[in-house]
């Protein structure tokens, strides 16, 4: 728990620059508000679809009686909330995170100043840049795809169903989206995604503090605005106490 707390810490942490980096904050808003009011339309869509969607996926309950029906499309309905919910947030930080990419660096690279002992720039070629982190990218959103489709079906348990979806949905992706976030910071020093998932495993309830916290701003409507900034330079701590006093990377 004292580790989970101070993952939570991190992100608030990454909430201070706000007061002593306003300007440079602010440029890292504009991404998440792009993004997240096309998120936004879409989820709004989906709810207002969502009783004609869970009637076409449960089309064997059409002839069955009226509570009996009602009841198994009202969880399914619940179900694919829950799944959606989950597959947005962590799009959105994926797309967020390529979209405002120039901007995020600078804020890593501000944070890490301030914090000392910052890392070298690293001289990589574009091409291989781009390449790895797309191959990272389709990994993590294969990942998202997946706890997504489990929450869905956690979704649809009878009675505990919902609670255990929401439980599953903020632990595990509040995990994707520590890996996420902490990509700039990892990147930088020359880590893989293997190097980086490693790493957080070793501080897993820090890890998971700051991802759960992180998770549950992003899914207030248009907290991912103000939380989106401050979550990068959380990272950038996080980032560095999981890196401390470990081998380099392709050695973890």
């Amino acid at each position: 728990m004292r580790e989970f707390l101070a993952g939570v810490g991190d992100l608030g942490r990454g909430f201070r620059f706000w007061a002593t980096s306003p300007r440079l904050m602010l440029l890292g808003a504009v991404p998440p508000l792009i993004v997240g009011a096309v998120w936004a339309a879409l989820l709004v869509w989906f709810a207002t679809s969502l009783d004609g969607l869970a009637a076409t996926v449960t089309p064997f309950a059409a002839d069955w009686a009226a509570p009996w029906r009602t009841a198994v499309r009202l969880l399914t309905g619940i179900a694919l909330l829950a799944g959606v919910l989950v597959v947005a947030a962590l799009t959105f930080t994926a797309v967020v995170l390529t979209v405002g990419d120039p901007f995020y660096e600078r804020i890593s690279r501000a944070v890490e100043r301030r914090l000392g002992d910052a890392p070298e720039e690293r001289d990589e070629p574009l091409l291989r840049g781009v390449a790895r982190a797309a191959a990272d990218g389709i990994r993590l959103l294969l990942a998202s795809l997946g706890v997504g489709l489990l929450v869905l079906l956690l979704g649809l348990v009878p009675v505990a169903g919902a609670v255990l979806a929401a439980v599953v949905g903020a632990v595990l992706g509040g995990r994707l989206l520590a890996v996420e976030l902490t990509g700039t910071a990892f990147d930088v020093r020359g880590w893989t995604l293997a190097d980086r998932r490693a790493a957080l495993r070793a501080h897993r309830g820090r890890s998971l503090g700051f991802g759960v916290a992180a998770y549950l701003l992003f899914l207030i409507p248009f907290g991912a605005v103000v939380a989106m900034p401050a979550a990068v330079g959380g990272a950038v701590v996080l980032s560095r106490a999981a890196v401390a006093g470990r081998p380099g990377p392709g050695r973890s």
